[in-house]
């Protein structure tokens, strides 16, 4: 599904009326009663017990004046609460504000003093039209009030194109925002609808067809994305009847240490479930044992050893001449944070004509990147994936969590920015951006998926992919989409709780041939 900016929203109305001669107020209009018919067809009973418009002094206010008018003709008692006075609104919500005057009704204006308890006896419908895609400042004085007032209400929330609060680049909370339990946007979704905190305030997501000139997309250039499967599908690659082992790949997993056996496994075993043709486990000599045991198709390479970790000096020569025979690496699942490890990280990020190979970069990994300075990482000409958690961001960028939390698509473009990698920032609705600026957002997934070692079993996903010759974006789209989806099959068949990161990993076979399918 396709996601635009604020910007582009904004380009796409103003190209279809200047350049295809669509006027505005029919935008409006369509809009409007869009709006309208969503709440009608949604809450018929709710309907019936009245309709609270509140609306906003710009042309979101007019897109409710217009819903306001529509469900009035069709019966509705409506109210309509202007967060302002009528004077001060222009150009088409002032036409609108209008019209819904000449049909003999009133508009009240709120104060902070009077929008206080406003909507306490409220149990049928409010329509939040009171700011839309442009709103880039924190919510403050009566504005707040009335979308804390409309929080507290016990009417369904119906939002026009965006719930009052979210930042439709971000879906950051700028201060407080409306929790709809529906929101109708037009034309195409944004990036605020589908990304946390954001998307908890949207509710289901309907998309109206307002009568943008379909000429206009084409001129809005790069847009984002909302990965679905149909998105995915066509990445999935069959296999030719005539090859071997050597045609699928060869990533070699640099991952483990004394205590953290198992995140080796899990990335091996999901890189051999994810179809590679073979794969190698270097781990330190002390939990080699463990992990070859683990899994007979896999090969595993002792590491030099220091105490259960890597060794770094020893271990950078061992990786060298490993690299040679294999398609990829994936560094970091378990690996802890030593001066060994600080050392092979070091040499990887400084050294890639050692071992040019694409490589994803994952848990301890980033933890001693985030000590050596994020920014080492721009100079290299490696290409590299970084699969950070909150956490990990929070100590790459410098930051807390919560702050990364509050805005995870800028977090993410600034780690591409600051790193020139590509980057994916985990959790739910997972951010995928490259440095260019290409953005997604993936839909799959579910909470039974917040358990040990998930992380380790993408980033084997991922290396099988880019050791396949995955374009690294593509990998990203492709390993993070069906990573959740094997997920979510098992929520639906087994249960939404419990399931293990192995259970995942062996899922994977089936959800790609359903991907196919």
């Amino acid at each position: 599904m396709k996601l635009l900016t604020a910007a582009q929203s904004h380009e796409l109305d103003r190209l279809s009326q200047q350049r295809y001669g669509i006027a505005s107020y029919s935008l409006m209009t369509r809009a409007g009663e869009a709006v309208a018919d969503a709440a009608a067809r949604r809450w018929p009973e709710r309907i019936r017990a009245g309709v609270v418009v509140v609306a906003g002094r710009g042309n979101n206010g007019g897109d409710g004046l217009v819903a306001a008018r529509r469900l009035s003709e069709r019966g509705a008692t409506v109210r309509v609460i202007l967060l302002g006075r009528g004077d001060e609104l222009r150009g088409d919500a002032r036409r609108a504000h209008e019209e819904w005057l000449r049909k003999g009704h009133v508009l009240e204006a709120a104060t902070e003093e009077t929008v206080d308890g406003a909507f306490s006896g409220a149990d049928g419908v409010i329509i939040d039209a009171i700011f839309g895609t442009g709103l880039n400042a924190e919510v403050k004085g009566v504005t707040r009030r009335a979308v804390e007032e409309i929080n507290r209400a016990a009417a369904a929330v119906i939002a026009v194109d965006i719930a009052s609060g979210v930042n439709a680049d971000t879906g950051a909370i700028m201060g407080a925002a409306v929790a709809a339990d529906l929101t109708v946007s037009f034309g195409a979704a944004k990036f605020g609808h589908v990304s946390y905190p954001g998307a908890g305030c949207c509710g289901a997501l309907e998309l109206a067809d307002i009568g943008f000139a379909p000429a206009a997309f084409d001129e809005l250039g790069a847009t984002g994305c909302f990965l679905e499967a149909a998105d995915v599908a066509p990445l999935v690659k069959p296999r030719i009847a005539n090859s071997h082992k050597g045609t699928y790949g060869h990533p070699l997993i640099v991952a483990g240490s004394r205590g953290k056996a198992g995140a080796a496994l899990l990335a091996s075993r999901a890189a051999l479930r994810m179809g590679a043709g073979l794969v190698t486990a270097a781990t330190p000599e002390s939990v080699a044992a463990i992990v070859a045991a683990g899994q007979a198709e896999l090969m595993t390479e002792p590491m030099p050893d220091f105490n259960g970790h890597f060794d770094g000096a020893r271990t950078i020569d061992r990786i060298a001449a490993l690299a040679a025979g294999v398609t990829a690496l994936v560094v970091g699942p378990g690996i802890g944070v030593t001066h060994g490890t600080r050392a092979l990280i070091e040499w990887l990020a400084d050294n890639p004509d050692r071992a040019s190979l694409p490589m994803v970069l994952d848990a301890d990994g980033l933890n001693v990147l985030a000590g050596l300075g994020a920014a080492r990482l721009r100079s290299s000409s490696r290409a590299v994936i970084l699969t950070p958690h909150p956490g990990e961001m929070a100590r790459l960028l410098g930051c807390s969590i919560a702050e990364v939390n509050a805005d995870r698509i800028s977090s993410a473009r600034r780690l591409a920015e600051l790193t020139g990698a590509q980057v994916l920032l985990k959790g739910n609705r997972s951010v995928i951006v490259n440095p260019g600026g290409d953005l997604c957002i993936n839909s799959s997934g579910n909470p039974g998926m917040a358990t040990a070692g998930m992380g380790d079993a993408l980033s084997g996903m991922l290396g099988t992919l880019i050791g396949q010759g995955f374009h690294l974006f593509d990998a990203l789209k492709l390993g993070v989409f069906l990573h959740g989806f094997a997920a979510d099959r098992l929520a639906a068949h087994r249960a939404p709780v419990g399931y293990l990161a192995g259970d995942v990993i062996d899922e994977l076979p089936a959800a790609l041939a359903a991907l196919r399918a």
